[in-house]
């Protein structure tokens, strides 16, 4: 409640030492997330009278919003033991401090797409909670790769684990890193069997289909 929300804000302001109002901001709105699960969003703004600014004025503010978001991810491995690798992934992401897995599909056995010379995936969905906005969290995936012993020497090439971002929230974004809606999915069925396993109901924000509708649609064809 409200009283729980304060008083866990005097304990944070107590226990740490701040020296620009936009980290308290930043930290406390994050920390109240973490800390009760019931909160999804917030809007916090952090005053502060006094400040060295040679200008009249009663005081300054930093405002900030912050909140949950749902990341769909796809994820697969064809190197070594596969389903170990999978749940090593799904473990690590879990460590994660502002991350939770809170689905996940079965697995499915799919043939190689693009570079076709390799053995067959494991294929999964994920659906992850995190408080990490895209980029932050395209980071996460490629360290957790990374520690997992993926290299990238040839494309679409063998790869003992594979994280891609399918969905954000209903964001539609490209940039040279990163693209969302994931580029060409709705003509995967390996990306999307999975996925509508977990989110069938899902809008691609782009197309305005279902999941579902996607997945039927690219299955008849």
């Amino acid at each position: 409640n409200y009283g729980e929300v304060c008083y866990y804000i005097k304990e944070l302001m107590e226990k740490h030492t701040f020296q620009l109002i936009e980290t308290v901001a930043d930290v406390l709105a994050r920390e109240i997330l973490l800390k009760f699960p019931l909160v999804q969003k917030i809007a916090l703004e952090v005053k502060k009278p006094n400040a060295p600014i040679m200008l009249p004025f009663e005081y300054v503010s930093v405002a900030v919003e912050r909140q949950w978001h749902n990341v769909y991810v796809g994820i697969g491995s064809n190197m070594g033991n596969r389903e170990a690798n999978i749940g090593n992934a799904v473990k690590m992401l879990n460590e994660q401090r502002d991350c939770i897995v809170t689905k996940a599909s079965g697995l499915y056995t799919t043939a190689p797409y693009g570079y076709t010379d390799q053995p067959e995936f494991l294929n999964g969905a994920l659906c992850v909670k995190t408080l990490q906005s895209p980029e932050q969290f395209l980071r996460t995936l490629h360290s957790i790769e990374q520690q997992l012993g993926r290299e990238r020497t040839i494309h679409w090439g063998p790869r003992t684990i594979d994280l891609d971002i399918l969905l954000y929230d209903d964001i539609v974004m490209s940039t040279e890193t990163l693209t969302i809606p994931h580029i060409d999915m709705e003509n995967r069925l390996f990306v999307l069997k999975p996925l509508d396993e977990i989110a069938g109901f899902m809008r691609h924000p782009i197309l305005n289909k279902t999941i579902h509708q996607l997945y039927t649609q690219l299955e008849e064809k």
